[in-house]
């Protein structure tokens, strides 16, 4: 049986040495003809930048936790029917029957929508014609009762100048009121005494 020669450590270490070093010398001979693109960069790491929208001092805050407003319906209604009824009693007579034809119009093809956020009036055949505006647009809030105080039209002015008239509301007052609190204007409601009564 062969013995095998025993090799102290420093013998053992400068084997190694020279192994490592000839490796080493291998390595830089192959680096010098192949591309430095095709060694896996193990200690080259590619240096990425990030881009903080928020100070890095504060803690972030997710945006998905924040609930939207609820848009809570305050009246969702046509004209008062009323208005409808008495228009077509007087319809009879051919002098009225254009007034009667209008109020036929605004019961079948006219809605109004009061929101805590905005309001709304939709018309047309399918509801295609819609107009919605907010409340810290409104200037000025006006209404005319009809007939005897059932109904009544409600005016409203923007701050552009334009005049919003919605006709035959149902509660018009109490809409009236809610339109001014919700602009948080603090003018009175304004009733036209003066102008045309009828239905």
């Amino acid at each position: 049986m062969a013995s095998v020669p025993l090799l102290s450590p420093s013998t053992t270490a400068a084997a190694s040495c020279r192994t490592s070093s000839s490796l080493t010398h291998q390595l830089l001979h192959l680096s010098s003809k192949v591309p430095f693109h095709t060694f896996p960069a193990r200690n080259h790491r590619l240096i990425t930048k990030l881009n903080v929208s928020s100070p890095t001092n504060k803690p972030a805050t997710s945006t998905t936790s924040k609930k939207p407003i609820e848009e809570i319906i305050f009246f969702d209604g046509g004209a008062h029917y009323g208005d409808l009824l008495a228009n077509l009693l007087l319809g009879f007579t051919l002098l009225w029957l254009p007034l009667t034809l209008a109020a036929v119009s605004r019961a079948f093809y006219l809605r109004y929508r009061f929101t805590n956020l905005r309001v709304t009036v939709i018309s047309g055949l399918t509801g295609q014609d819609r107009s919605d505006f907010s409340y810290k647009v409104i200037k000025d809030v006006q209404v005319v009762p009809r007939f005897i105080g059932e109904w009544g039209d409600v005016v409203i002015t923007l701050k552009d100048g334009t005049k919003v008239d919605l006709r035959s509301v149902p509660k018009f007052r109490e809409i009236a009121k809610y339109c001014l609190s919700m602009a948080e204007k603090p003018v009175v409601m304004k009733e036209d005494s003066t102008g045309p009564r009828g239905f």
